[in-house]
């Protein structure tokens, strides 16, 4: 790999997530090439020191690694089937920083290789602020020695003993999906819990104080009944945007995820839209285990 002051690195993707991460690599010496489709969110990054490319195909024949932070697995996908397998070069390295789907990914993967071009899945948690202070935790798939070259690159962007090489292609979706499913099924469990109190006529304060105020367990449920309390139980997420993700993938290999399928189905059904904390169209399970009662 070429040494940094050589090295271009193409950038698609600047929202709330990729905005951050890009001025990180800049501040750590990276070139970068950047696009997004909001043309203003690009116009900051070059006030930053960033090059600006017209469009994503520019990003691929100029850059040796191309990363991405897409709103969604479709989202990337596309872009990945429109301008990366038909304009990758050999030992170009892409290196997705989204949640996708693991079959899509080790697809694409596979068809990237055809051109001598290498896919690392590098979904990352932590959020808008983990991205602004460089502590992401980063979870990564591919080839090793592929991802050993990159990690130079990806411990700008994350808190280097929380990046962490999980195995071959999909590998860094199947353990991102572990810590969507860790923090949406958990948070699912108490808004339940909290939910079965509520609409048996109990004040929602009463319930946070004689069940939460605590450690362990209880630490977690007030941070939900807190939430609820204050009037913003309506705005948790589940993850239901991406739930689908790992449904498909428990398929795929032939396991259940009972927990996940029922949390999905129930959710799907309702009619209360909401965003979530990516600013991606979700539904509120809060709403709909609460409609009908006064639920805040």
């Amino acid at each position: 790999m070429k040494t940094k002051e050589h090295l271009t690195i193409g950038f698609i993707g600047l929202g709330n997530m990729g905005s951050r991460m890009v001025n990180n690599l800049l501040n750590a010496g990276y070139e970068i090439l950047c696009y997004d489709i909001d043309k203003t969110k690009y116009e900051k990054m070059n006030a930053l020191g960033a090059r600006v490319a017209k469009e994503s195909t520019q990003i691929v024949k100029e850059a040796d690694i191309v990363m991405t932070s897409l709103r969604s697995s479709d989202v990337f996908v596309d872009v990945a089937e429109t301008h990366f397998v038909p304009n990758a070069k050999k030992g170009q390295i892409f290196i997705d920083l989204g949640t996708s789907e693991v079959v899509k990914t080790q697809e694409l993967a596979r068809e990237l290789a055809k051109n001598g071009a290498m896919l690392i899945d590098a979904p990352v948690s932590g959020g808008p602020h983990g991205s602004e202070t460089g502590t992401l935790r980063i979870f990564v798939g591919g080839d090793a020695e592929v991802v050993e070259k990159c990690r130079p690159i990806l411990e700008v962007l994350g808190e280097p003993q929380f990046v962490v090489y999980c195995g071959p292609s999909g590998a860094g979706q199947i353990v991102k999906g572990v810590n969507q499913l860790a923090m949406g099924l958990g948070a699912a469990a108490y808004m339940e819990a909290m939910a079965f109190g509520v609409c048996a006529g109990i004040d929602p304060t009463a319930i946070r104080n004689a069940v939460g105020m605590g450690d362990g367990w209880r630490g977690e449920f007030d941070k939900i009944a807190k939430r609820i309390v204050d009037g913003s139980g309506k705005s948790l997420v589940v993850k239901y945007p991406e739930l689908p993700y790992f449904l498909a993938a428990a398929e795929t290999l032939d396991f259940k995820i009972p927990l996940t399928e029922a949390l999905y189905d129930f959710c799907k059904t309702g009619t209360y839209q909401m965003f979530d904390n990516m600013n991606r169209s979700s539904r509120s399970f809060w709403h709909e285990l609460t409609k009908g009662a006064d639920d805040e």
